[in-house]
């Protein structure tokens, strides 16, 4: 698939990596990409046993030692510290270094997240890694975090915009239905990111909600033989037009 895929976007898109899901955190999947002349860029289980590369002294007898110490989440080096931030009262660490797994045949280039919760000192981590060992850990970051937000924009056109469950089967057919699928989340997201200041638990079922209430108002509205005055007719469309919404707040903008 990786194979066919660089073949058709051949001379119109080149990158040098591919972000996979932690599903393909293995060597296979890494070898996959360097054949393929990419660096892979994935996710560790969070209990990896990931090692320091060993810097102790020759015995003199049997082989080089490879593998140091283990990496242990709860004492990082602080060496290799490379960011801290602050949110609220989450606190998060992101630390860089070169480490080994005895399950793939060479170094991994590895970022670790840290979360802290500076209240209930809780914590939390995730283990980034990569093949390329010319990479800025924040690159690295960005890239694995665009890659869910990817998986989540197929969800919700999935969940919210049909499509998962549309009806064609033509090439053309298919690809519109996809495409206005895609279109909609974007399309959801701006409208969101109008209410979210003022309701920031406004949803996309809350979105639909209000566009079908809007919709069912203005059309009985034309019904009417006179229509009601400005002061009216905005009333009765915060009031009516939302009563589907989850949420009980109603947004400022409307979608006449």
């Amino acid at each position: 698939m990786l194979g066919a895929l660089l073949h058709v976007i051949a001379g119109v898109i080149s990158w040098p990596y591919v972000v996979l899901d932690g599903h393909f955190g293995n060597h296979n999947a890494l070898q996959m990409a360097r054949q393929h002349h990419l660096h892979l860029m994935s996710k560790l289980r969070y209990d990896a046993a990931l090692s320091c590369p060993s810097t102790g002294p020759y015995t003199g007898r049997g082989p080089h030692r490879t593998y140091g110490d283990k990496v242990d989440s709860y004492d990082l080096s602080l060496s290799s510290l490379k960011a801290t931030t602050v949110e609220g009262h989450m606190q998060t660490c992101l630390y860089q270094m070169q480490l080994l797994h005895k399950e793939f045949t060479q170094p991994l280039h590895v970022v670790i997240l840290v979360k802290t919760n500076r209240r209930t000192q809780a914590r939390a981590h995730v283990v980034l890694f990569s093949s390329d060992f010319a990479l800025a850990y924040a690159p690295l970051v960005d890239y694995y975090g665009l890659r869910c937000q990817m998986e989540l924009n197929f969800r919700d056109a999935k969940q919210y915009w049909g499509l998962e469950d549309f009806m064609h089967v033509t090439p053309t057919g298919v690809t519109n239905a996809a495409n206005v699928s895609l279109f909609m989340v974007n399309v959801a997201y701006c409208l969101r990111a109008d209410s979210h200041p003022r309701d920031s638990d406004y949803s996309v079922l809350d979105l639909k909600a209000d566009c079908r209430g809007y919709k069912y108002v203005e059309e009985t509205i034309q019904m009417l033989p006179e229509k009601p005055e400005p002061v009216l007719l905005a009333k009765i469309l915060d009031q009516v037009a939302g009563l589907g919404r989850i949420h009980a707040a109603q947004p400022s903008f409307s979608f006449s």
